[in-house]
């Protein structure tokens, strides 16, 4: 994080600076085929492990391994369909809507539409490939 320290008479304060990300990282995805992740808050891109922000674009038929992480995961689908697996059922996530779901629940996701899917995902605290905890 950028500071800038400020002397007073009386007092010595630290102000903030916005920190500018230029661009996202290329994250390796899972999956049966390849997916796009550009990670612009989180452990590859920032450095920040309290947090994750990806955006993510998913082809037609693309599936990844089910999963049971330790993270909350707040999903904004923007394009196309994400289909959302858990242990209770399916959920079809389309633009304009989003999905929570809360550490320890399994969850599988897909994109089984012709036009697959984009979509944002917030990770907290950010994702990691040791805390998700992918199916065999």
């Amino acid at each position: 994080m950028t500071v800038c320290e400020l002397r007073s008479e009386s007092s010595a304060m630290l102000v903030h600076m916005p920190d500018f990300i230029e661009s996202p990282a290329r994250v390796e995805a899972a999956g049966n085929m390849p997916k796009v992740i550009e990670e612009y808050v989180g452990r590859v891109n920032s450095g920040t492990a309290a947090v994750s922000v990806a955006k993510m674009t998913s082809p037609s038929g693309w599936e990844e391994p089910g999963q049971a992480p330790e993270f909350d995961e707040y999903t904004v689908v923007l394009k196309g369909l994400l289909v959302v697996e858990h242990a209770g059922g399916r959920l079809e996530v389309r633009p304009g809507q989003a999905v929570h779901t809360a550490p320890g629940e399994w969850v599988r996701y897909s994109s089984p539409e012709p036009e697959g899917a984009e979509y944002v995902a917030v990770c907290l605290p950010a994702f990691s490939p040791d805390t998700v905890h992918r199916d065999a």
